[in-house]
């Protein structure tokens, strides 16, 4: 039996008043940089293929790259985390320092710069906000300025758009991270973004961006939007509930999902106010880039192979194998695990259950995935406990998740529930 050890990484990194929709924009004004292309702004907080936690990262990648092919005049904003390498990547500094005016005082960052698929991505630094090991929390608790982080990054994307002087026909924003974009075009009323509409994507509308109201100076939000109808919910901050008002359309990941939020328990308590929404709400339904995710072609791989002829994919498991340290055999069914640890991904039913399974079935596991420190901590020690039969990777590699899509025989992704599954793609 091979000895195998633990492989880790550790990234430090509803009142039923009746709403007024926000004021249309007006049509479009200028002249697009070619016929049918518009200016695009994608915002998000995580994307390939710098960072990533779950499936918003490859959507918002995937996304920005092929309305690049579509002659989109295409642009990325990101928080420039620790984990994002300067040198790795090539990233230029544009602008040192740039001041983002919040409600009580400016805050100063700079700002990076590089490329990835032909359109540029622009990184806002600052070290206190995203100079840190996790994105949103620290494996045990969601960070304590969260909002502060987020809603600096909100405000400090437009004025980026204004040094940079680019004026977006969109600005696409995507889950509560970012929230705060569509609120801040509208509410400051900038003549610089007067034909700038904003459509705000929901990937995921279990995660909300709640927050005690000490936050409402620095984010400038007074009492006439810290109402039901807007930002107030329970007493508390809703980000996801004031993007909901203030941006053009609302976007989500399925058709399925954009129903499935319009009532509870779907909506996670919001329902009401996206049905005040309704003919503004849209479901699109999440792809793969298939130009890295199809093993005919796919360079992370040890073999190709397709439906039609399977001869590689032996190869790719034995390849598998070796990689997490398992016995090589043939003829035991490897189940895949790449995903992110918490509740909303079934983890909680799997860990009782797996030393049952490891005793009573010849089967080996590869798990890849972080998250919540205690499933992070169960899965990296199961190789420790079952040598040769579990590999587990913590943290999240690409070459090794494209190796475990392409060897695996099963794939274990039950969820408590789940807006579009882009593995189940």
């Amino acid at each position: 039996m091979a000895k195998s050890k633990q492989k880790t990484i550790r990234k430090k990194g509803p009142s039923g008043a009746a709403l007024k929709r926000p004021t249309k924009r007006p049509a479009l004004k200028t002249k697009p940089t070619a016929p049918g292309s518009r200016r695009i702004l994608l915002v998000a907080s995580e994307a390939v293929p710098y960072v990533k936690t779950g499936g918003l990262a490859d959507a918002v990648g995937a996304l920005a790259k092929h309305l690049k092919k579509r002659g989109h005049d295409v642009r990325l904003m990101l928080p420039r985390y620790w984990g994002v390498d300067r040198v790795k990547y090539g990233l230029k500094r544009i602008l040192s320092p740039m001041g983002v005016p919040m409600g009580n005082r400016t805050v100063w960052c700079e700002i990076w710069h590089g490329t990835s698929e032909g359109y540029p991505v622009y990184f806002i630094e600052h070290e206190n906000y995203f100079g840190r090991s996790g994105l949103y929390d620290d494996g045990y608790r969601e960070y304590d300025d969260n909002a502060a982080r987020f809603g600096f990054f909100a405000k400090a994307c437009l004025q980026l758009c204004r040094d940079l002087k680019f004026q977006p026909d969109v600005i696409h924003c995507n889950d509560w991270q970012t929230a705060m974009t569509p609120a801040y075009l509208k509410m400051e009323g900038d003549a610089f973004f007067k034909n700038t509409a904003s459509v705000f994507s929901i990937h995921n509308i279990a995660y909300q961006g709640t927050f005690k109201p000490d936050h409402l100076p620095f984010l400038g939000l007074d009492a006439s939007h810290f109402t039901e109808s807007k930002f107030e919910s329970f007493g508390a901050i809703n980000f996801m509930k004031g993007a909901i008002f203030f941006a053009d359309a609302i976007n989500t990941v399925s058709p399925t999902y954009a129903e499935e939020i319009l009532s509870e328990p779907g909506g996670n308590g919001i329902s009401t106010f996206l049905q005040r929404r309704r003919e503004d709400l849209f479901g699109i339904l999440n792809g793969v880039d298939y130009d890295h995710w199809d093993p005919k072609t796919d360079p992370f791989i040890p073999a190709r192979y397709s439906s039609k002829d399977l001869t590689g994919k032996a190869e790719c498991k034995r390849e598998l194998q070796r990689e997490f340290l398992l016995e090589e055999y043939s003829d035991v069914p490897i189940v895949g695990i790449i995903s992110r640890f918490a509740h909303q991904k079934g983890m909680d039913m799997l860990t009782p259950v797996m030393a049952d399974i490891l005793r009573n079935m010849m089967v080996q596991f590869v798990i890849l995935g972080s998250g919540e420190k205690w499933i992070e901590d169960f899965f990296g020690g199961l190789p420790a406990l079952h040598p040769g039969r579990v590999g587990a990777w913590i943290g999240y590699d690409n070459r090794r998740a494209h190796l475990i899509e392409a060897g695996a025989d099963f794939f274990r992704m039950p969820s408590v529930y789940g807006p579009c599954g882009l593995s189940h793609i």
